[in-house]
């Protein structure tokens, strides 16, 4: 049997460090513009939809639906799903979808955020409720 795949550490900078340290306890991260009151993943410090500078940190349920998603069937590493999610609170993501029937997926399918260990953070990744 085969090792799973050994996952790379992610690189942080300080503006995503706060999101980083979050995933190592567990919860996923993103940000809300106190200006817009838009919430926007991935971590930045200017709000993409009014360029606002005035943006905090927000816990998410990392709770969503599946959009859209493909599955690799051939690859070096093993069939894999990719797809993008709609978090609860409205920023759209793109992800990897973990420990599930990859046949089993659906769009709208609810979907949760479950970390996966590096060397470094825990990487998040997406799986069916």
């Amino acid at each position: 049997m085969s090792e799973p795949k050994k996952l790379p550490a992610p690189v942080t900078n300080p503006e995503t460090k706060a999101f980083w340290d979050a995933a190592t306890e567990g919860r996923f991260m993103i940000k809300r513009c106190t200006a817009c009151g838009e919430a926007h993943y991935f971590p930045r410090s200017i709000c993409p939809f009014c360029f606002s500078d005035q943006t905090v940190w927000e816990q998410s349920a990392g709770e969503g639906e599946i959009y859209t998603f493909s599955i690799m069937r051939k690859s070096p590493t093993g069939p894999y799903a990719i797809g993008y999610v709609t978090l609860k609170e409205g920023p759209s993501l793109q992800t990897n979808f973990v420990d599930c029937d990859f046949d089993a997926l659906k769009i709208g399918q609810k979907v949760k955020v479950v970390f996966k260990p590096t060397d470094g953070a825990p990487l998040p990744f997406f799986t069916p409720v």
